[in-house]
This record gives structure tokens, sequence and C-alpha cells, in this order.
């Protein structure tokens, strides 16, 4: 007769205490014993869903790419009338954990340091969120060299946002976004694109 799997020790449980372990203190922390003491299970359970902890690290990082990589492009490929609001479709990934989780982003960037193969993926991944936002511009008429100046200045300020763990609160970054789409683009935005993006965020100000 087969148990059900604890709720506790399924593949995902192990993933999300990884997970956690991984972003509060890096890549050496995520241990298979201090795992199951998380969970408060056997570590035996471990292994009827990964081989080995590199199976599982190599898990979490397709975790993150899945996630954060492909929502992002899935963003830039989103319907938009104007360059601005496709940023702002773009900018649904800077509030929106559901779609791109930075604490993670900066985890995998910080375990990359030590891990030349990690590294080689990350870069990948960079250079493939650089294409698709490069691509986005091109949509709206840009040269392919306007285009990649300008997808290289949004990917590189998010990366420094993310890797300088520059704090905002919502609101405030929220009203700062106009500007930055005005500054990523070379085009002035206009209200109804504001507007949409504001209705989408439930945000109902704006600054004079």
């Amino acid at each position: 007769m087969t148990t059900a799997t604890k709720p506790n020790d399924s593949e995902a449980a192990w993933l999300d205490a990884a997970y956690d372990m991984l972003t509060e203190n890096g890549v050496d922390a995520v241990k298979v014993m201090p795992l199951a003491k998380r969970l408060g299970v056997s570590r035996t359970g471990f292994y009827w869903h990964f081989k080995d902890r590199d199976a599982l690290l190599d898990a979490m990082v397709q975790r993150w790419e899945d996630k954060n990589t492909g929502n992002l492009v899935a963003r830039t490929e989103a319907y938009a009338e104007t360059i601005a609001e496709a940023m702002f479709n773009l900018f649904d990934c800077w509030l929106d954990d559901t779609l791109f989780d930075a604490k993670l982003d900066l985890a995998i960037r910080n375990w990359a340091r030590n891990d030349p193969a990690l590294q080689t993926r990350l870069s990948e991944a960079d250079q493939t969120r650089a294409r698709a936002v490069q691509a986005m511009f091109e949509r709206f008429g840009f040269t392919p060299a306007q285009a990649e100046a300008r997808a290289m200045t949004v990917v590189y300020t998010q990366i420094g946002y993310i890797s300088m763990q520059v704090f905002e609160d919502r609101e405030s970054r929220i009203e700062r976004m106009p500007d930055y789409v005005e500054v990523y683009t070379g085009q002035p935005v206009q209200g109804s694109d504001i507007k949409r993006f504001f209705s989408r965020q439930n945000v109902e100000f704006l600054k004079s």
C-alpha cells in the first residue's frame, strides 16, 4: 500500500525550503540535513524527489530561469500600442514578485561568482533578456543599434537595482516609472498609457 506524500515532504516543499536557504544564506547553506530539519521530515524523503544535492540545485536554477527570464520575455512580447505601453508592460516584472523574483535573481548572481557553469547560464539568461527587450524596441521602429543600446540600459539598470538591493516603497517606485519610461524610450509618455498602468497596479494617484 502506497502512502500519500506529506505536504511538507513534496518536491515543491523541498524546493521552497531550498529557496529560503539560498536567498537567506547563500548556496553553501543549501544542504539536505538542514533542509530536512527545517521541513520536520526525514532526510530519506529527499531522495524520493532528487537524485542528490546537485539535482536539487539544478532544479532551483531551472525555477529561476523559467520564472525570471521566462516571464520577462513574455512581458516584452505582450500587446502594446506604443513603446511606452510596452515599457510599462515590462515594468510589471519589477512590481510583481509572482512575475520576477528579485531576491532569487540576487542569490543566483552571488552564487554564480564562484560557479563557472552557473555564470555561463546567467550570462545566457542576461543575453536572452536583453535580446527580448531589444526586439521590443525594434517592433516600434527603433533601429537595431538604437534598440540594442536602450535594451542594455534597461537590463543593466535593473541588474544594478537588484545587486545594490535598492529599497523603495512601492508607491514611490511606481510614481517614478513614467519618468523612467521617457528616459528609456526618448519619447513623451501619454496620459492614457500612465492611467492604464496605474490602474493595473491599483494606483489612483498622479503627482503633478
